[in-house]
C-alpha cells in the first residue's frame, strides 16, 4: 500500500467530489490493473507480489457498448419486476486498461458511440434497511466538456 490513504468503498472506488476507481500498480514493473491486485502481478513477464493502490483516471473513452436486455441471474441486485434494461460501456482509461461498467441513470446506448468521452459518477443502486447501496457508473460527457 502507498503512504497516502485513499478512501475506498468495498475496495472498488473512492467517494467525494472527485470519485475514482481504485486499481493497483505493481511496484516492480508498473503494470496497472483493475480491480486491485493483492496476490501476483498480472504481467506474465513479472513475478512481483507487491502493489500500490492508485486512483485511476476519472474520464475515459468508450471502447465498446451494449445494452443488457436480459435479466442477470441471481444474486443480481436489485431485482426489479418488470426488469428494466440498462446500458453497459467498456471504457478505455489513460492507464491503457479497459473497464466495463453500467452507464449512468438516464442514459442509454443512444447516448454513446465508440470514442465518446465518459466520466465516473457514483449513484445509488438501491436502498435497504442499512441505507443507500452505491455503485460506480459511466456518464457521457457533452461536447462542451460538462455532463448534462
Amino acid at each position: 500500500m502507498s503512504d497516502t490513504a485513499i478512501p475506498v468503498i468495498d475496495g472498488w472506488f473512492s467517494t467525494g467530489d472527485a470519485p475514482a476507481l481504485i486499481g493497483s500498480s505493481c511496484r516492480a514493473c508498473g503494470t496497472v490493473c483493475f480491480p486491485r491486485e493483492t496476490g501476483f502481478c498480472r504481467n506474465p513477464a513479472c513475478d512481483a507480489m507487491e502493489f500500490d493502490d492508485v486512483e485511476l483516471s476519472r474520464r475515459g473513452t468508450v471502447w465498446s457498448y451494449t445494452d443488457a436486455r436480459y435479466r442477470p441471474p441471481a444474486p443480481y441486485i436489485p431485482s426489479t419486476d418488470p426488469y428494466v434494461p440498462f446500458a453497459l460501456a467498456a471504457v478505455e482509461l489513460a492507464e491503457g486498461i479497459v473497464v466495463l461498467g453500467q452507464v449512468a441513470d438516464g442514459y442509454g446506448v443512444d447516448d454513446l458511440h465508440v470514442g465518446s468521452e465518459v466520466e465516473l459518477v457514483i449513484e445509488t443502486l438501491y436502498t435497504d434497511d442499512r441505507g443507500d447501496r452505491t455503485i460506480w457508473r459511466w456518464k457521457p460527457v457533452t461536447t462542451e466538456g460538462a455532463s448534462r
